[in-house]
């Protein structure tokens, strides 16, 4: 995993927000950031996982790296930085739903290209490559030049709209990627268009055209739309009782990711990855403490029955 690590700041209103004025709520903490949450699901499923990025020098970076070290996941390699160490506020509506979420993160583009390749070797025993926008431009275009010399797929996720950006830059050269998972916002960006729920096809068609072979985007309580070399899918989101939607497509990654390595077929692995955001939506915590295997098994095969 290459890109963010942060401390997750949440505040949930008691009553539908009120602009200009001071609302009641309820505060929580937790650790946060796209790849470092990929990550601890990952390592809660009982995959071996390792995270190259930045994280700063202080008291909530110490906590960080304890915290997801703990759960198993591989930080020798991270990047400390004589600044703070990033966080990520979210303002959540009463029933969990994202009203404004402010970052103030820009440790994560210090990870150069040259960072990355004194690590090659490392980078290089990884059966998956995987990287988040908060990621430099630099960064991604060395990590997706390091995994092709081995060919080793590379998954890619925009993480937001202003950070698609460098993610197009990188798809724009044609380089080979397994997959990328974004909005439909995020999609728009990548394709540099206007894209309806009825243009899906034809805008993962523009990326299968640079090199992406699979395209994954998240539709929220829609489910999800599934292209892989042009074979489309659409895939219903599990019923599900949501709590709080902060970091329900990171642990879709990682069900996807889990499968993946297992053998599953692309829209087996998409499912899987419904299922542990499904789980992680009945959760207030950004990372669900009960996302397991046998948890994910339970919910895919409820699913189904």
């Amino acid at each position: 995993m290459v890109g963010g690590a942060i401390v997750d700041q949440k505040l949930t209103l008691h009553a539908p927000s009120v602009m200009g004025t001071s609302n009641p709520g309820r505060a929580s903490t937790s650790l946060g950031g796209v790849a470092r949450n990929v990550a601890e699901n990952l390592a809660r499923l009982g995959v071996d996982v390792a995270f190259l990025g930045a994280v700063g020098r202080d008291a909530l970076g110490d906590e960080l790296i304890a915290r997801t070290s703990a759960l198993g996941v591989d930080f020798t390699h991270v990047l400390r930085t004589d600044a703070p160490t990033s966080t990520y506020t979210a303002v959540l509506d009463p029933s969990g739903e994202l009203v404004i979420a402010v970052v103030a993160m820009d440790r994560a583009g210090e990870l150069s290209g040259d960072f990355l390749r004194a690590r090659r070797l490392v980078l290089q025993g990884a059966r998956v490559l995987v990287a988040d926008g908060n990621s430099s431009e630099d960064t991604l275009r060395t990590l997706v030049d390091i995994a092709g010399e081995r060919g080793i797929p590379v998954v890619l996720d925009p993480v937001s709209v202003p950070k698609a950006v460098k993610v197009r830059s990188v798809l724009r050269t044609r380089r080979s990627i397994h997959l990328v998972t974004p909005n439909r916002e995020e999609l728009e960006v990548l394709v540099e268009r206007t894209v309806r729920e009825s243009d899906l096809p034809s805008a993962a068609n523009a990326l299968h055209e640079l090199g992406v072979e699979r395209v994954w985007v998240r539709l929220g309580a829609r489910g999800g739309f599934l292209s892989v070399e042009g074979e489309a899918s659409w895939l219903p989101a599990f019923p599900t009782r949501v709590v709080d939607v902060t970091g329900a497509g990171d642990a879709s990654l990682a069900g996807y990711l889990h499968a993946l390595l297992l053998g599953a077929s692309p829209e087996d692995a998409a499912r899987s990855g419904h299922a542990a955001a499904s789980l992680t939506l009945e959760s207030e915590h950004t990372v669900s403490p009960l996302l397991s295997p046998r948890a994910l098994r339970e919910r895919l095969q409820g699913a189904t029955s």
